[in-house]
């Protein structure tokens, strides 16, 4: 243990790795302004009713402006821009295969816009006045939806309600798809959260942080029951650490990020 408090302690080794560090924080503030941009989203459905012929509780029929429909559901679709830039006529597209969008709602979060349908869209759902939507188009509107965002900046959250009926009683699928070069679309499932952050990503960092701390106790603590005992009571708490450490990491990306 002295060799290796002397080793560290050496001038040249100093210089060394504190060459090494500057070198490997630059190279990581790099890595992190020339990340790649990543959008993420998540859909949640949520059951409005369903039309059915029961034997206890008799006829159930759900109506949407007097037509019948099976299977009503409310679906919401966000997205959030997770990178470092800010992007400019953002051409996202919601589509699905087995149910029917009808009247929609849409919203850029912490804001007053609404979004508009893209210029392509807007030609394909267009009819000439006296007439009547084609059967092509009306297939179109039911199965997909583009829309334009002018600017969508750095941590801002699109969202998308659909009011959908879908073909059968299971949960609707729905899914987006964005047009832009240099952008990864990831899907984001439900996860459960602890201060604002996912529990698997806390739990992660988390266990990274207390091998720090247990590295920490042995070179510091001369008591073994005092090791066990500081990281087994760690261990219970460690999500919240690594939750607070996210948070500060995200700070600091965004700082860098300006």
């Amino acid at each position: 243990m002295n060799e290796l408090l002397q080793l560290f302690q050496n001038q040249y080794v100093s210089v060394i790795a504190g060459g090494l560090g500057g070198i490997l924080t630059a190279w990581l503030t790099q890595r992190v302004l020339n990340r790649r941009g990543i959008f993420s989203y998540s859909v949640t459905h949520n059951r409005v009713g369903i039309t059915t012929e029961d034997p206890v509780f008799g006829s159930v029929a759900v109506t949407w402006n007097g037509n019948t429909i099976s299977n009503l559901f409310l679906s919401t679709i966000e997205m959030k821009n997770e990178s470092l830039n800010d992007y400019e006529n953002v051409i996202v597209c919601v589509y699905t295969s087995d149910t029917k969008l009808m009247t929609e709602q849409t919203q850029l979060l912490e804001t007053p816009n609404n979004l508009e349908w893209s210029e392509k869209y807007k030609q394909q759902m267009h009819v000439e006045s006296g007439n009547n939507p084609t059967d092509s188009q009306w297939s179109l509107y039911n199965g997909q939806r583009e829309y334009v965002i002018p600017i969508f900046n750095r941590g801002q959250t699109l969202k998308v309600t659909y009011l959908n009926f879908a073909a059968s009683s299971s949960m609707p699928n729905i899914w987006l798809s964005v047009a832009l070069k240099g952008i990864k679309l990831k899907f984001r499932g439900p996860q459960n959260q602890i201060l604002g952050v996912p529990q698997g990503q806390a739990a992660f960092v988390g266990v990274l942080i207390g091998l720090v701390v247990w590295v920490a106790l042995v070179l510091l603590a001369t008591e073994p029951r005092v090791i066990a005992t500081t990281a087994m009571l760690y261990g219970f708490v460690a999500q919240i650490p690594g939750a607070y450490a996210i948070k500060i990491m995200r700070r600091v990306r965004e700082a860098i990020g300006g």
